[in-house]
C-alpha cells in the first residue's frame, strides 16, 4: 500500500468489536499488509497504567470530568507515539476505539455536550479516521455477553443498561451523519456472520492481495 490507513473498530459493551478486529489482524498478515494493532486505552506505553486507572473499580471515585481528562491524555499520547509514525510508515493501524468512544460514553452516557467534546477531541489530536467499523446491537444483548465471560465488570460494565442505551444511540447518530466514514456491521448474530459482513464492507476499501493474485 502506499500510504497508511487509519481503521477503527466501535461499538458498545459486548459487540465483538475486539475479536473481529483480531480476525482482520490476522488476515492482512495473511496477504503480507503491514499494520499495526492497538486500542484505547492501554495502546502507549503512558496508557498502559491509564488504562487501569480509567476501567477499574479503585477506592476512590473517578469524577466524570477526571475520567474525561485521562481518556483525551490517553489519546493525545497514543497518537504521537504509536499511530502517527505507524501510518508514516505505510502501515494499517487497527485500533480498538478512537474519538468515537468519547463522543458515545462521555456524550451520552455521562450527558457532556457534544461540542465540547468535539473541541477537546481535536485538541487531544486532529487526526480522523479514514475508516470505522461500528458493530451495532441491542444493548442489553451486549451487556448480557460483556458480563456472561466471567471475568468481572469494569467501570463501564457496571453502568446501568439506560447508559448503555444512551452510548448505542450516539453511535448511530454519528454514523449516520458520517456515512462516508462507517461501515455498521450487524454484531447481533455469529460471529462467523459478522465476520463476513465485515470483510464485504471493507473489500472496495482495503484491497486483500497475495503474492500472485487478488483475493476472489
Amino acid at each position: 500500500m502506499n500510504k497508511g490507513l487509519f481503521i477503527t473498530f466501535e461499538g458498545t459493551e459486548g459487540s465483538g468489536k475486539t475479536t473481529q478486529l483480531r480476525l482482520l489482524a490476522t488476515v492482512l498478515k495473511e496477504y503480507r499488509i503491514p499494520h499495526v494493532v492497538t486500542r484505547e486505552p492501554g495502546g502507549s506505553s503512558l496508557s498502559t497504567q491509564l488504562r487501569y486507572w480509567i476501567l477499574n473499580k479503585l477506592e476512590y471515585k473517578l469524577m466524570p470530568r477526571t475520567e474525561l481528562l485521562l481518556f483525551l491524555a490517553d489519546r493525545a499520547q497514543h497518537v504521537g507515539e504509536v499511530i502517527e509514525p505507524a501510518l508514516k510508515q505505510g502501515k494499517v493501524v487497527l485500533c480498538d476505539r478512537y474519538s468515537d468512544s468519547t463522543l458515545a460514553y462521555q456524550g451520552g452516557g455521562r450527558g457532556f455536550e457534544m461540542k465540547l467534546l468535539k473541541r477537546l477531541n481535536q485538541t487531544a489530536s486532529e487526526l480522523k479516521p479514514d475508516l470505522t467499523l461500528l458493530f451495532d446491537l441491542p444493548a442489553e444483548v451486549g451487556l448480557r455477553r460483556a458480563l456472561g465471560r466471567g471475568k468481572g465488570k469494569d467501570r463501564m460494565e457496571s453502568e446501568g443498561l439506560g447508559f448503555h442505551r444512551a452510548v448505542r444511540r450516539v453511535y448511530l447518530e454519528t454514523a449516520r451523519k458520517e456515512k462516508g466514514r462507517f461501515i455498521v456491521v450487524n454484531a447481533n448474530q455469529s460471529r462467523e456472520f459478522a465476520y463476513q459482513e465485515m470483510l464485504e464492507g471493507l473489500i472496495d476499501r482495503l484491497p486483500l492481495r497475495k503474492k500472485g493474485g487478488r483475493r476472489g
